[in-house]
């Protein structure tokens, strides 16, 4: 199987990328940093209070406050919303990031108590709020849910969740890390999404591409005790300016995009419709992401991989197995490449990975 070095060897040969926006490369980065950005210092001024003050208005939230890490970002939001009633619990979906990326930080570091809510392969829906009895201290909502394909409930049951929290003491709060992307599945401006929540968080290095880098937003006097556990937990670098310029810089520009990779993912699900051994999760999607299930083993789709990569074309570094072991998985987020490719062509590459050898 490709090791890491192989797959960047690899990736370095190629012109043509499936996925986000082309290969990850320290020049690009830098060149979305303006030269005449205004730096912050420890997090004050310049550049970050501006993107601050930007996605405050975006959200149509009081304040935001802008954090280098998502894990640390949203750790902090749930322990203020946790002080502030006295209770421990926080629900949320099985497939949550807090629950399966983050080694369950939220107990080891904050002494908060994650508790899974609702099936691990399918939606967060109202009526699985209905079997807790605790009193919790807050209810997250992953949108749109990345690890179920980019999926997202409807905007009415979500309501329904977040009153079904408000009523039961709770604070209702958003991992809008790909909020961006839920936007566009909604066909609503992000901030009539995040009017449902206390408190979102939106991250800028996945569909906007940015440097790494995040911000919370709710009300000023939530927010302002976010920032001292920023301080708290050793987010407030001395200089978090070029995390901010990139984000800033590219933030309106990949946002007004998103419409436009939601067309180009359905269009791509559309083009693999029928091919067989091939199959994409949601169908049709729902936001510019997707899953691809292939019928395939490991070993063929690693040669397959090898052989689009001398034809100048990166597909993907691996596939993961699923509960069937005939069945690989692949996410495939849409940005700035997936657009050089039609539909039609993406599709012919997606089916090249079961091509027999």
């Amino acid at each position: 199987m490709l090791t890491e070095a192989e797959a960047d060897e690899l990736r370095a040969s190629c012109t043509r990328f499936l996925g986000g926006h082309g290969p990850v490369r320290a020049a690009d980065l830098l060149a979305t940093i303006p030269p005449d950005t205004v730096v912050d210092r420890y997090g004050d001024g310049g550049v970050v209070t501006d993107l601050e003050a930007e996605v405050a208005a975006l959200l149509g939230k009081e304040a935001a406050v802008f954090l280098p890490s998502g894990v640390m970002a949203q750790q902090v939001v749930l322990r203020v919303h946790a002080e502030r009633r006295g209770r421990r619990t926080v629900l949320h979906h099985p497939m949550c990031h807090l629950e399966q990326h983050e080694g369950r930080a939220l107990e080891r570091l904050q002494g908060l108590l994650g508790r899974p809510v609702g099936e691990a392969h399918r939606l967060l829906v109202a009526a699985d709020l209905e079997a807790v009895a605790e009193p919790p201290a807050a209810l997250l909502i992953e949108l749109p849910q990345r690890d179920l394909g980019g999926a997202q409930p409807d905007l009415d049951d979500v309501a329904a969740q977040v009153a079904w929290a408000h009523a039961h003491g709770a604070a209702a709060h958003l991992d809008g890390a790909r909020l961006w992307e839920s936007s566009a599945g909604y066909g609503v401006p992000p901030a009539e999404i995040a009017a449902l929540f206390d408190t979102v968080y939106v991250s800028f290095y996945k569909g906007i591409g940015a440097l790494a880098g995040c911000c919370v937003a709710g009300d000023a006097d939530v927010i302002a005790e976010v920032r001292e556990w920023r301080r708290r937990m050793g987010g407030t670098l001395f200089g978090l300016w070029p995390l901010a310029a990139s984000a800033h810089s590219l933030l309106a520009e990949r946002l007004s995009r998103m419409p436009r990779y939601l067309e180009h993912t359905r269009a791509i699900a559309a083009a693999l419709a029928g091919t067989p051994g091939v199959r994409v999760v949601p169908d049709p999607p729902q936001t510019p992401m997707l899953h691809v299930l292939l019928e395939i083993d490991e070993v063929t789709v690693d040669v397959n991989v090898r052989r689009l990569a001398a034809d100048g074309i990166w597909s993907l570094r691996g596939a993961s197995p699923t509960a069937d072991p005939a069945v690989l998985r692949f996410e495939l987020a849409l940005g700035d490449a997936t657009l050089a490719f039609t539909p039609e062509e993406a599709a012919a590459v997606i089916a090249g990975l079961i091509r027999p050898v």
